[in-house]
């Protein structure tokens, strides 16, 4: 079996400000069969600082009806050192989510340029943040 490309995405919110915006694109991207997530962890920060660390499957059933269309593969490959470096990062009163997203589109393109001897030489991802920037420095220099 062929896997495309996989994606490490840490998403932080304020947790009294949760909309579900957010998943309902991911679930769009996961029924287009753009993406896949193979793994997912969700970190609750309370007022106090103190973590909560919970998978996919420990979440509460209401929580976890909201994921289940997800169809998350649960890979176990994000580890114990990814969720302290991440939930050391929050702010408090904050939620985060982990996941490992599968670039299911890139899958066709990764093996026809196998099948044409080619190699990947390099692979990197500039964040939308970084990429609005510049399209904006860039069009403030043209006006």
């Amino acid at each position: 079996m062929t896997y495309g490309p996989v994606d490490f995405v840490a998403l932080g919110f304020k947790t009294d400000q949760l909309t579900g915006e957010g998943l309902a694109a991911l679930l769009d991207l996961v029924e287009k069969q753009i993406v896949r997530v193979i793994d997912l962890v969700i970190i609750l920060k309370d007022m106090d600082g103190n973590h909560q660390v919970l998978e996919i499957e420990e979440l509460a059933p209401k929580l976890l009806a909201l994921f289940d269309p997800l169809e998350v593969e649960v890979s176990g490959i994000i580890q114990v050192e990814d969720i302290k470096a991440i939930a050391d990062a929050m702010e408090n009163n904050t939620t985060a989510a982990l996941l490992l997203v599968e670039n299911l589109w890139a899958i066709q393109f990764a093996e026809a340029v196998k099948g044409a001897s080619g190699q990947l030489l390099l692979f990197d991802r500039i964040p939308f943040e970084v990429v609005n920037e510049m399209m904006d420095t860039f069009a403030q220099a043209e006006a």
